[in-house]
């Protein structure tokens, strides 16, 4: 969604909004917060703080990282990477 809006007119609807998508909130055409539902947030919080050291991780783990592998489905995106010459 690209459009401008006097947000202060609208504020439900775009806190109705931030509930299924990222509403971005700009001042002077320029991007200055996000909207986001609770649960993202929450969600990205979550995520902030899981830290393991090298210990933590299993052997399996430790493999997949020094050998990755992209997913099957990652294939319908060949045709975007071109390798460096």
């Amino acid at each position: 969604m690209n459009e401008m809006v006097d947000f202060g007119h609208e504020v439900r609807k775009y806190q109705d909004m931030a509930l299924t998508q990222p509403v971005i909130v700009t001042r002077n055409g320029r991007d200055r917060t996000v909207m986001i539902s609770v649960e993202e947030y929450k969600r990205l919080k979550r995520r902030d703080r899981i830290v393991r050291t090298a210990a933590k991780f299993s052997p399996d783990e430790l493999d997949a990282i020094a050998h990755p592998e992209p997913p099957a489905e990652a294939a319908a995106f060949d045709h975007e990477y071109s390798p460096p010459r």
